[in-house]
């Protein structure tokens, strides 16, 4: 290898090194980068003077926005100032052992069959088959405790929602009883 070959391949290899030993600041450009996204996103929210009260529908994202940022900027300069995150120790995780597809897929079929059939049958079935299977992917096998507990919880998440929070969530055939 030649003397001009070494120069070359040593500030690369170091430039990679050093970008390793600072991985976070990855992290830092991907909250940089929501931050201006929801700044962005909540300066094309319409607001009619009618429509808002004291505090408008744009405040709550432009602080989240700005405090993305801040963070951002504080977590670079953190991390360009030696400071490294603390690796991760598992605490009952065994690091080694291969992901449980099984339960991923799941609790994936679970949300999907929730976001399908809520329009249809309305949250409160659909939430139950939500909450159910996800009780059965999560390891519960009680055949008449789970559907009880997940029937009562869908119902009063859709009565929280719909009655007293007022946010519109679909009945469904429960439409006029609760």
């Amino acid at each position: 290898m030649t003397t001009t070959e070494v120069t070359r391949t040593e500030p690369r290899s170091a430039r990679k090194q050093w970008l390793r030993e600072r991985s976070e600041l990855g992290i830092c450009v991907l909250l940089a980068a929501l931050g201006v996204l929801v700044l962005v996103d909540a300066a094309t929210i319409s607001t009619d003077f009618t429509q808002r009260g004291p505090v408008g529908p744009k405040t709550v994202p432009y602080i989240v926005g700005v405090l993305l940022l801040v963070v951002a900027v504080l977590l670079a300069r953190d991390v360009l100032r030696g400071g490294r995150g603390e690796a991760e120790s598992g605490e009952d995780v065994d690091l080694s052992a291969p992901s449980d597809w099984r339960t991923v897929l799941l609790l994936s079929a679970a949300f999907l069959a929730n976001a399908v059939l809520i329009n249809i049958i309305g949250f409160p079935l659909s939430g139950m088959i939500l909450f159910w299977g996800s009780a059965y992917a999560l390891g519960s096998r009680n055949a008449v405790r789970d559907p009880l507990v997940a029937a009562a919880l869908s119902v009063l998440t859709y009565v929280v929602f719909n009655n007293l929070l007022g946010v519109p969530l679909p009945g469904g055939p429960l439409m006029g009883v609760l």
